[in-house]
């Protein structure tokens, strides 16, 4: 699966090209160089830890398929027809991994990752998550008991996340009846919205029809804010990924009730108990904040791309051989890896770290024809 992906590398820089040349000539690009690099930094750490826990990523699933899941002949998952039935489990499946990310907190401590940048780009999509796969693989079991092979569920995976990738694009407009059915940009964008109409909304994987099913489908109607309502506020990879989970285990260890200090981890994200929200008040929630934006010098921001380019490589070479290496030096190698990405943050923040207003280059919603 890694080797996959490492294949898949050029293409994705050919689509991200044309979406920035779109963008330039439009006038609205999305891109920032930070933005940019902290959303491929996460992606990277993501594709490292997937190579450190196998068991979870597809061991587990293959040994429930073998112990106990449903045999079919193998060649029915061979036809167009049983594939098609896997993408579709997939994406049942993946609709609900999906909700509990934005409903239950501990999950939403893993996603939010995901939706933490600032601007909306084929980037954005290339930051995943690498908690969420940790803790979301039960949710795929189902598969493994109807019997699903465990390789068909490695490719389906694959498919349906390069398939999540064009949804992640402010280039793009409505698309009319395949808003009705798909994932498409505009209803992605809702799903990546602070706005108060679209929050927890759109979480479809490759089809909408989940979401009008269960009642959480929300059509785009104005311009869309990004990020997140608790912005995280650095480029460092690390603090970014446990940012919530540190809130959480703030306010369960200041919580008086010891129901409260256990609940506070299953309860809808932003719930707080009564003593700890008296006690420690959390700021009200700013629509048109700053973004993110620290005054990096030149010098600094060139540092940062070559130090990423030269971690990416690194990813690289152990990625493709990272099946043959023991658990260990899996370990050591994304110790290693990290490390370096958290430098990028570092440098891609500058000295004082202060965050600044970006200029007037947002991505306006489209609003007629000739915008979209």
């Amino acid at each position: 699966m890694e080797q996959a992906i490492i294949w898949s590398i050029p293409f994705l820089a050919l689509a991200v090209g044309l979406e920035i040349a779109v963008g330039m000539a439009r006038g609205r690009n999305s891109y920032r160089t930070n933005d940019t690099l902290a959303n491929l930094s996460q992606g990277l750490i993501s594709q490292l830890v997937f190579a450190c826990t196998p068991l979870l990523q597809i061991g587990i699933y293959a040994m429930v398929f073998t112990a106990i899941g449903y045999q079919v002949d193998a060649p029915f998952w061979r036809t167009w027809y049983g594939i098609g039935l896997a993408v579709l489990m997939f994406d049942f499946c993946e609709y609900w991994l999906h909700r509990a990310g934005h409903e239950i907190a501990i999950f939403w401590a893993a996603h939010v990752v995901h939706h933490q940048g600032e601007e909306m780009n084929l980037c954005t999509a290339l930051r995943q998550e690498s908690q969420n796969a940790v803790l979301g693989w039960p949710f795929y079991l189902p598969m493994a008991l109807a019997g699903v092979p465990p390789d068909l569920f490695g490719f389906v995976f694959l498919g349906v996340q390069y398939y999540q990738i064009w949804a992640h694009t402010d280039q793009v407009g409505k698309l009319g009846w395949l808003d009705r059915v798909l994932t498409t940009p505009s209803n992605h964008r809702v799903h990546h919205a602070v706005n108060d109409a679209y929050l927890d909304r759109n979480y479809g994987g490759v089809l909408i029809l989940w979401d009008r099913l269960f009642g959480t489908y929300t059509a785009e109607t104005e311009r869309c804010v990004f990020g997140t309502r608790t912005p995280v506020r650095t480029f460092n990879p690390v603090r970014a990924i446990f940012q919530v989970y540190g809130a959480l285990a703030r306010d369960a260890w200041h919580a008086e009730r010891w129901q409260d200090k256990l609940r506070i981890w299953f309860m809808p994200p932003g719930w707080r108990p009564d003593d700890v929200a008296l006690r420690f008040p959390e700021p009200p929630f700013d629509l048109e904040r700053e973004r993110y934006d620290p005054p990096a010098s030149g010098i600094a921001r060139a540092a940062a791309i070559l130090l990423f380019l030269t971690i990416a490589v690194g990813c690289g070479f152990f990625l493709w051989d990272a099946e043959t290496l023991d658990g260990a030096h899996r370990a050591l190698w994304t110790a290693v890896l990290i490390a370096g990405l958290c430098g990028v943050g570092w440098l891609l923040e500058g000295r004082s770290g202060a965050a600044v207003a970006r200029g007037g280059n947002g991505s306006p919603f489209p609003r007629t024809a000739s915008e979209k």
